[in-house]
C-alpha cells in the first residue's frame, strides 16, 4: 500500500509539472517482430510468445519454456537502425516473466555547430560526429486469471534517450493488457502508457548557447525539460480457421486508438482510430505466409485535394526444431527510391530441445 501511495504521488506531481505531448516516444509505436509487422501489427489478440512483452504482456502466459527473440531493421534508406532483443520464461504453470530492450538510433550525424570559427572562417576540421539513440528497457509479467480463458499482464518500461552531448532524458511508463480465448476466437486489449509515460530532459546549456542565436529571433529559449506521453488503446479480435489437415488461416483485426485528432481513417476531437487487418496462412505450423494492411491516413495535398493512403505489408516465416525465422517487407520509413524496409527476426524456443 505504501509503494502504491508513493507511485500515486509521483504521477500526480508529474501531471502537474509535466507537459503533455501528442507525439512523444514515438519509437515505441513502430512495433517489433517481423511476423507481427507482416500482419500490419494486428496481433493484440493473438500474440503469445516472447514478443508479447511489447504487443500485449498478457500473452506471456503462453510461454512454456525459455524463449528468446532478436530483430534487426533499417529505416529511412538505412539511415536509422531499429533493434529488439527479448527473453521470457515461465515462473510456474500460471504465470510468466519477460525482459526486453528496444533501440532506435541514427549514428554518425554531422555536428556542424562549430563549423565557423570566431573569425568567420569555415573549418571542416571542427566538424564532429554524434548519435541520437532511443532506448527502452522492459520488464513484463503475466498471469492466468481465475475466469477460464482470461489472462492479464503488465509491462514496466524505463526509457533512455540520448542526443549526442546536447541532451539526455530518462522516462518511466507502464503498459497493461488482457486476452481472452474461446472456440478458436481470440480477443485482446492493450493500454499503452496507462499511467502516462513521464520523461524528464537534461539539456547541455553550454552546447545550447552555441546555436541559440544562430537564427535571429529563433531558438532563444531553452525547450521544456519535461514531457508526458498520453495513453493509447489497442483492441484486437482474431479467428483461427482450419482449412485442411495441414493448412490453417488466422485472420485478425486491430483498432489502434489515440486520444487526439490525427489524420487516421476515423478522426474526432476525442479519439482517432487506425484499423489494421492481417492474415496468416500456415502449413503444419512450419511455414507461414502473411499479408496485412493498415496505417490508413487521410492526406491533404497543397491544393487542398483529399486522398487516402494505406500501408501494405507482406511476410514469410519458417519454423524448424525450435528456431523460427521471419521476414517482413513494409514501407514504414520509406524515402526516395527506398520504397520498402526489410525486417528480419529470429525466435528461439528451448522447449523443443527438452523433447
Amino acid at each position: 500500500m505504501r509503494t502504491y501511495f508513493i507511485l500515486l504521488i509521483f504521477f500526480i506531481s508529474a501531471s502537474v509539472n509535466g507537459q503533455f505531448r501528442n507525439y512523444s516516444n514515438e519509437f515505441l509505436n513502430i512495433g517489433v517482430d517481423a511476423a507481427a509487422l507482416g500482419m500490419s501489427k494486428s496481433v493484440t489478440a493473438t500474440s503469445g510468445d516472447v514478443n508479447s512483452i511489447y504487443w500485449n504482456p498478457a500473452g506471456l502466459v503462453k510461454v512454456n519454456d525459455y524463449q528468446g527473440s532478436l530483430m534487426y531493421a533499417t529505416y529511412f534508406a538505412d539511415i536509422a537502425n531499429y533493434n529488439f532483443a527479448g527473453f521470457a520464461m515461465p515462473i510456474d504453470n500460471k504465470s510468466s516473466i519477460g525482459f526486453a530492450i528496444v533501440r532506435f538510433g541514427v549514428d554518425d550525424i554531422l555536428n556542424t555547430t562549430e563549423l565557423i570559427d570566431n573569425q568567420g572562417n569555415i573549418d571542416f576540421n571542427r566538424v564532429s560526429l554524434f548519435s541520437a539513440a532511443d532506448y527502452a528497457f522492459n520488464v513484463a509479467y503475466a498471469r492466468n486469471m481465475i475466469l477460464d480463458g482470461f489472462q492479464f499482464g503488465f509491462n514496466a518500461k524505463i526509457i533512455r534517450r540520448i542526443i549526442g552531448d546536447f541532451a539526455t532524458s530518462w522516462g518511466l511508463g507502464f503498459d497493461a493488457g488482457i486476452q481472452f480465448e474461446r472456440n478458436n476466437w481470440s480477443f485482446g486489449l492493450t493500454i499503452r502508457d496507462i499511467t502516462t509515460t513521464y520523461n524528464t530532459w537534461a539539456i547541455n546549456e553550454e552546447e545550447f548557447e552555441k546555436i541559440q542565436n544562430a537564427i535571429p529571433g529563433q531558438n532563444q529559449e531553452l525547450p521544456e525539460t519535461t514531457e508526458m506521453t498520453k495513453p493509447k488503446l489497442q483492441i484486437g479480435v482474431a479467428k483461427d480457421f482450419t482449412i485442411s489437415r495441414y493448412f490453417s488461416l488466422l485472420s485478425s483485426i486491430d483498432l489502434r486508438m489515440r486520444f487526439l485528432k490525427t489524420n487516421d481513417l476515423i478522426a474526432t476531437d476525442i479519439v482517432s482510430i487506425d484499423p489494421a487487418v492481417g492474415l496468416q496462412l500456415d502449413y503444419d505450423k512450419m511455414a507461414f505466409l502473411r499479408v496485412g494492411i493498415g496505417n490508413f491516413q487521410n492526406i491533404t495535398a497543397f491544393d487542398n485535394s483529399k486522398s487516402l493512403s494505406v500501408q501494405p505489408n507482406f511476410g514469410i516465416g519458417f519454423k524448424y526444431r525450435g528456431i523460427q525465422i521471419d521476414y517482413a517487407l513494409t514501407n514504414i520509413g520509406s524515402v526516395g527510391n527506398a520504397l520498402y524496409s526489410n525486417i528480419f527476426s529470429i525466435k528461439f524456443d528451448y522447449s523443443f530441445f527438452r523433447q
